[in-house]
């Protein structure tokens, strides 16, 4: 069973370290650089468990929408939000959402990945 993380990431240097850390703990990953992109991958690739997004990015929509719309559409989906600059009120994110603060520590994204019940593929 394939274990797939979608990043959802607009800045590039944040992106490519989230995958590299991800696909060296043996993580299969997907790349979006915002909502609209990730979107389009979790309809094209039901094997996607993982959602990890920064909140601000260009687009239709930000992070938190994303995961709202997401938990809407995928809801056995694993979210992970990221911020360095807000810090949502845990009202206003999706049941279930870890919320990670940037600067993030490797550790502290592979303790989340490491605790996920990776069960079944789930289809929209």
């Amino acid at each position: 069973m394939t274990r797939t993380v979608l990043v959802v990431e607009d800045e590039p240097l944040i992106r490519i370290g989230a995958i590299d850390l991800i696909a060296d703990a043996g993580y299969a990953v997907l790349e979006a650089t915002n909502a609209d992109e990730a979107i389009l991958l979790l309809e094209s690739h039901p094997e996607i468990r993982v959602v990890f997004s920064d909140i601000e990015m260009p687009g239709s929509m930000d992070g938190l929408k994303l995961m709202h719309a997401v938990r809407e559409r995928w809801p056995p989906v694993t979210l992970i939000l990221a911020s360095g600059r807000m810090v949502p009120h845990l009202s206003e994110m999706p049941t279930d959402t870890a919320f990670l603060r940037k600067p993030y520590g490797d550790e502290e994204l592979l303790r989340l990945l490491g605790a996920i019940d990776w069960g079944e593929a789930v289809s929209a």
